[in-house]
């Protein structure tokens, strides 16, 4: 049994109903929120400890692991203190915000020999698990282009929490907040990005960040993909293709869980539809979203084997942003890996 204490009721709550339903693995003994009524909200009649003080659960030697749902400039501060503290770490996006605080962080785990485990729950769900499965079996062939939509509605509603929408408050716009998870999956099922290009703009809402842009990916294999973002759609939909050799799969539109949905793996060769038809009905069921993502977290700290999401995927998705914001300021084309001499290494902020 793990014991969790989750940081923040806000984005919380949904951890907290994920590690409900995985109660042979996990049990929250704490929760920590500056607003203690908000943690009664979502007490549900379980029994867990309500702190108002973050230190109050890093010093509680029932915590073994801390579970980070706080807002992002926090993020990389509390992931160290956490590590400093013994504690695993599980840690909403963005990991941190810079490449400089991923390197500390990666530092700081080794030291304190403990794992932490970046937040991309859209890696799970039936759909993507036959995806994988796919892949696995040697169906799809070499990836030729994807195709990745976040076309999501944000407004003025939303922006009323005061620090949201402003550099200081969030570290970023739609790229960091809400485009991360769609690029994580195209690492996930792609590879490395070897290059990409990008431009952002804020057209919809009157903030700091930006709320639309466009990307460009070179993949490592050859591949290649494009995003499309903004904040200012009818409603709030995620699409996904993947062009392979030898089938195209497609998602459906569910915004914050698309393995949730059926997707459709289509053959170019009819000829080998049967056999990918065969292979889709044959795919282990995986759980969606956070509770597919704890299942595999219970058991990298089992020591068990595990497709949890490790630090270096975190690192990558914070080298992602920092050359999309590098490209979408210069204009120019930036290749991946980024050294420590790079101009925003130490951060993106303007």
């Amino acid at each position: 049994m793990i014991n969790v204490a989750i940081l923040g009721a806000g984005i919380g709550r949904e951890h907290l109903a994920a590690f409900r339903e995985l109660r042979d693995r996990f049990r929250v003994v704490a929760v920590v929120d500056q607003d203690l009524a908000r943690i009664e909200e979502i007490r549900g009649g379980d029994e867990f400890a309500a702190y108002n003080d973050i230190a109050q659960a890093l010093s509680d030697p029932n915590v073994a692991v801390v579970d980070i749902c706080l807002p992002p400039p926090l993020h990389s501060e509390v992931t160290l203190e956490a590590l400093n503290a013994g504690k695993h770490v599980i840690c909403e996006k963005p990991l941190a915000t810079s490449l400089a605080d991923v390197d500390l962080i990666s530092k700081t785990a080794r030291r304190s020999d403990r794992q932490v485990f970046p937040v991309f729950q859209y890696r799970w769900g039936p759909s993507l698990a036959q995806l994988r499965y796919l892949m696995a079996q040697g169906l799809t062939g070499r990836m030729q282009v994807a195709a990745l939509e976040t076309h999501w509605s944000r407004g003025a509603e939303y922006y009323s929490v005061p620090w949201r929408g402003t550099w200081a408050g969030e570290r970023g716009g739609a790229v960091l907040g809400h485009a991360i998870h769609n690029h994580d999956l195209l690492t996930h099922i792609a590879g490395e990005v070897a290059s990409l290009s990008a431009m952002i703009a804020t057209r919809v809402n009157d903030i700091e960040t930006e709320d639309c842009a466009t990307i460009s990916f070179a993949m490592s294999s050859g591949a290649l993909a494009s995003s499309s973002i903004t904040l200012g759609a009818a409603g709030d939909e995620t699409r996904i293709r993947f062009v392979f050799e030898h089938l195209t799969a497609t998602s459906g539109s569910a915004p914050y869980a698309p393995g949730s949905q059926p997707w459709t793996f289509t053959a170019r060769d009819e000829n080998l539809q049967s056999k990918i038809d065969q292979a889709v009905a044959a795919t282990p069921f995986e759980a969606v979203g956070f509770q597919g993502f704890f299942t595999e977290v219970a058991l990298a700290i089992a020591g068990e084997p595990n497709n949890a999401v490790r630090l270096q995927d975190g690192a990558i998705s914070i080298a992602l942003v920092t050359a999309i914001y590098h490209s979408a300021r210069t204009g120019q084309r930036v290749a991946l890996q980024l050294r420590p001499d790079h101009e925003l290494y130490k951060g993106w902020l303007p």
